[in-house]
């Protein structure tokens, strides 16, 4: 048995690799210290062969720094949990719609023209219908960070450093950050991760879960990532800066300093700042475009499609409507706690709160004019039914004899890395976006559809992944 660990500090990483050879099995685990991890056991046709590849990893972690250690010399060093601080609005009540309780502090949300997804800090993630129906439940390991969307991907980040995809019917890990980032938002655009962390960080990570690059902030506290095909967009402690594809700084401001959260449209970006504000950035310049004066800390904002109207959730459980120009339309309670994330469809405006509530709030002229003059529907609570499951991740594969309509995938070595391509007639020669935890090298895979990304170069799997004997 061999065990490493690598521990930085000022919040650097704080991990844990511990290698066993067992005849012709070698069991490796790992994660951040004072945490149990994950385990992952691959056999060999012969010890020498184990022995090998055990020598192989633990040089590869020697290499980056790891050094022998004692277990439980080292303690556990706390994952950051987002503050909840909530005050009652003395605002009119919202239209609220409907309203679920998921059971913990939401932040994760996203909604598409299928349903609403909620992520809480327990590690559920909850599927709601537009009407108010819970359809499905994950479990993952820990809480949820964000959600987010990238074509057709769905993907949760969690404070086990993992990123999963909830696009099939199974949470599979996609990406997997250093167990030592402390994440605290995340973005993703055409496969390329973007990751904002507690200590300034920016980092982006690629379809094959490899680093790309990264840069240490200028400030501290970094909430706000978004991605587009021209770069990144990161907000911290000191403001907001722009960065290429390739991590070239584009500009930096300072205007728009103390940023917790943001959004972004075609050619603007929205932070949402501890100073009470929203300020609307020019993509091309980091000019400002527009301030939106809110009555407290901003949690969280949104934009109507083309930025017609700018949504903010404060920290005294209130939500604002500003007109593209910066002026106040309204601002009314939320009645179920602060909107820590939200997103605007269809004149419904989706929020998930400090005290676990995914709400619908009626966003159309009538209901906010007669919400603004006292009258609100009185709002359905939904349930979740007893028999709904809750689905945990897993790199258990259902295996199949024949292809049938399918695609096949074959996972081959190259170098000290398993790549996934395809095998199927009719394809390039790319690789493909494939979760690291179920690749096994020789291994052939079943996949329903297989999309090339935006700029090509790669496949992206859609649909459920099976073994192929």
């Amino acid at each position: 048995m061999t065990y490493l660990e690598l521990s930085e500090d000022g919040g650097g990483s704080h991990k844990f690799y511990e290698v066993n050879v067992f005849g012709t099995e070698v069991t490796i685990t790992y994660g951040r210290i004072g945490e149990a991890g994950q385990t992952k056991v691959t056999a060999f046709l012969t010890e020498q062969k184990a022995k090998a590849a055990a020598d192989k990893k633990i040089g590869e972690k020697l290499r980056k720094g790891y050094q022998p250690a004692v277990r439980g010399m080292r303690q556990r060093r706390p994952v950051t949990r987002r503050a909840i601080v909530s005050t009652r609005s003395t605002a009119r009540q919202a239209p609220v719609l409907w309203r679920f309780a998921s059971g913990a502090a939401a932040f994760g949300v996203f909604v598409d023209e299928e349903r609403c997804w909620v992520g809480n800090q327990n590690g559920d993630v909850f599927t709601v219908t537009h009407s108010g129906t819970v359809t499905g439940r994950f479990r993952l390991p820990d809480g949820v960070k964000c959600i987010v969307a990238d074509d057709f991907w769905i993907y949760a980040g969690c404070d086990d450093g993992k990123v999963y995809d909830l696009s099939g019917k199974v949470p599979r890990v996609a990406y997997e950050i250093s167990a030592d980032v402390d994440i605290y938002w995340l973005d993703i655009h055409d496969g390329v991760l973007g990751v904002s962390d507690r200590a300034g960080r920016i980092t982006t990570i690629d379809y094959e879960d490899e680093l790309q690059w990264s840069r240490g902030g200028r400030g501290e506290s970094a909430w706000m990532v978004r991605c587009d095909s021209d770069g990144v967009y990161h907000g911290h402690s000191h403001g907001v800066d722009r960065y290429a594809a390739d991590g070239t700084p584009i500009w930096q401001t300072t205007v728009a300093n103390n940023v917790l959260f943001g959004w972004q449209e075609e050619r603007s970006v929205y932070a949402g700042t501890g100073r009470r504000t929203v300020h609307r950035l020019a993509k091309a310049d980091g000019r400002v475009e527009a301030v939106y004066q809110c009555d407290a800390a901003v949690y969280s904002c949104a934009s109507s499609p083309g930025g017609r109207y700018v949504f903010a959730g404060d920290s005294h459980s209130s939500v604002y409507c500003f007109a593209e120009s910066g002026e106040r339309l309204w601002k009314l309670a939320t009645g179920c706690g602060s909107a820590f994330s939200m997103q605007f469809l269809d004149d419904r405006l989706y929020i998930v709160t400090t005290d676990g509530s995914l709400a619908c709030i009626d966003a159309g002229e009538a209901a906010i004019a007669a919400a603004c003059a006292g009258t609100v529907p009185t709002p359905v609570d939904v349930k979740v039914a007893a028999s709904l499951a809750a689905v945990e991740p897993s790199a258990v594969l259902e295996t199949v004899a024949h292809p049938g309509d399918g695609i096949v995938l074959e996972c081959v070595r190259e170098g000290d890395r398993l790549r996934v391509r395809v095998s199927s007639a009719g394809y390039e020669g790319w690789n493909v976006q494939f979760p690291r935890d179920i690749r096994e090298e020789g291994a052939r895979y079943l996949v329903e559809g297989l999309r090339p990304s935006g700029r090509g170069g790669f496949y992206r799997v859609s649909g459920e992944i099976r073994r192929l004997r």
